[in-house]
């Protein structure tokens, strides 16, 4: 009988969330030596300049300095934002950064951080990472005030606490969010997360201007599942049932969920029915996307989970980057079948 995600319970421990906050294994092996800047765009070498820099600054700020009867004043942590759009190597050097400085240490998504402090509660995340020597976090989009309130007063605590944080983003600080929600309490917080970063643009051809191949046609569910059955590691979901089983999980129980697993197999795919339900399986693909397992469906295609009306409103960066990621999985699917 094929195995089904919607069985899987998994039990992450405050310990594991914080040990898993490393970079994707596609990172593993990357270097400031190894990233090649582009000579026509000058902004990179600069870039990589930078990222070097604060490497030594932030190692200097998590020793702290000699204060009055010569102990060791609380250092405040250094920040640097890189700002470029999508394929100028943004990931590449914040891995790098990461693994240049001492441990412990940390990196993540936006969207991991907001779930590890929800999953640990704030106060335990901040003491948790508030011995790390630097925070990395990719893909850093604020997408409603209660992420941006949550975010500002992290970064302000870890800061204070001697932690030096680095963030990519193709958005720059001062303009998260813009465009999206206009309360004074959202633009002030932004403001302050300005203030936190050095910003450093990372100039470059966006792959987002490149097409991309059309979706794959589904499979017939008797396909799906003969597929399912014949390969080793396959899960095999029904849709509604796989998104009914996401909502009673923390989404930083995603990466358990789909630990070890070959091939993601989900029948009667259809539109999502509402922006809750859209989110998880943004974080979904996510987790997907970083371990490298293919998807291949019955129903809609994978460019038809997420509406027009929800591509047209504030989370379309979100929508658009796993309709993106989840065709790369199912073309990946289609070449190994």
């Amino acid at each position: 009988m094929v195995a089904r995600l919607c069985d899987r319970n998994p039990a992450t421990s405050p310990d594991a969330l914080i040990d898993e906050m490393v970079p994707p294994s596609t990172f593993d092996d990357v270097s400031f030596d190894s990233y090649i800047p582009d000579p026509n765009e000058p902004s990179q070498a600069e870039a990589v300049a930078k990222a070097r820099d604060f490497v030594v600054r932030a190692s200097k700020a998590r020793s702290g300095k000699k204060g009055l009867f010569s102990r060791k004043a609380p250092a405040q942590g250094v920040g640097l934002y890189l700002d470029g759009g999508f394929g100028v190597g943004k990931t590449h050097l914040l891995a790098s950064i990461y693994h240049s400085m001492p441990a412990p240490k940390s990196f993540a998504t936006f969207v991991e951080v907001t779930h590890v402090v929800g999953a640990l509660g704030f106060v335990n995340a901040v003491e948790r990472l508030s011995q790390h020597t630097v925070l990395c976090i990719d893909e850093f989009e604020l997408d409603d005030p209660g992420d941006t309130m949550l975010v500002s007063r992290l970064l302000t605590e870890l800061t204070a606490k001697g932690v030096s944080i680095v963030a990519t983003s193709n958005t720059l600080p001062g303009q998260l969010g813009e465009g999206r929600f206009a309360a004074q309490d959202f633009l002030r917080e932004i403001r302050k997360l300005s203030a936190v970063f050095e910003t450093i643009r990372v100039d470059g051809p966006d792959y987002r201007h490149r097409d991309l191949p059309p979706a794959p046609e589904p499979r017939s569910e008797t396909e799906l599942t003969e597929i399912a059955e014949s390969t080793e590691g396959a899960t095999l979901d029904d849709f509604d049932a796989l998104c009914d089983h996401l909502s009673t999980l923390h989404p930083s129980k995603y990466k358990d969920l789909v630990d070890g697993v070959s091939l993601v197999c989900i029948s009667g795919v259809h539109p999502a029915e509402d922006q809750s339900v859209a989110l998880r399986l943004v974080v979904l693909a996510d987790r997907l996307y970083d371990a490298h397992i293919p998807v291949t469906v019955a129903g809609a295609k994978l460019d038809e989970i997420f509406t027009d009306e929800m591509l047209a409103g504030g989370y379309r960066k979100k929508y658009l980057r796993a309709t993106s990621r989840l065709l790369a999985l199912s073309r990946f699917a289609e070449s190994a079948a």
